[in-house]
């Protein structure tokens, strides 16, 4: 069975129909056909929120999180080795903080990662990428 982590950038890319949403409602089918295993660090559930709640306010950042919980998608929570791993990222690619927590959870789960954020691409060389736009 594949193996998928999603960062923040792709589940908001499905919210706004961004390019690339057409991918990962894709892979939401499989997922729910049981066909592949979908991922979240707890740490890029709470970036969706946040940007969300900036965007829309508190009441649309509700909703959607409400909806995102509908959906086959395993909320990881972050544990000590997936922080270290983190931290780790950081220091060598100088990512993101809370992009670094999906491409750890990605790394350890040996998944191919799902973004729209083309940032990832400094990790192509240690991970599976899949970028949705």
């Amino acid at each position: 069975m594949s193996r998928f982590v999603l960062d923040a950038s792709a589940i908001i890319t499905i919210y706004e129909n961004r390019a690339g949403a057409e991918k990962l409602a894709a892979l939401l089918e499989q997922a729910s056909e049981g066909k592949a295993k979908l991922a979240m660090s707890v740490v890029n559930w709470g970036e969706v929120y946040y940007s969300i709640w900036r965007i829309g306010g508190p009441g649309v950042a509700k909703h959607v999180i409400e909806e995102i919980a509908q959906l086959p998608i395993g909320i990881v929570p972050a544990d000590l080795e997936q922080t270290r791993l983190a931290a780790e990222l950081k220091a060598q690619y100088k990512l993101p903080y809370a992009d670094c927590f999906a491409a750890s959870l990605a790394n350890l789960q040996r998944a191919t990662l799902v973004t729209a954020d083309s940032d990832f691409s400094l990790l192509k060389k240690r991970l599976s990428l899949l970028l949705l736009s």
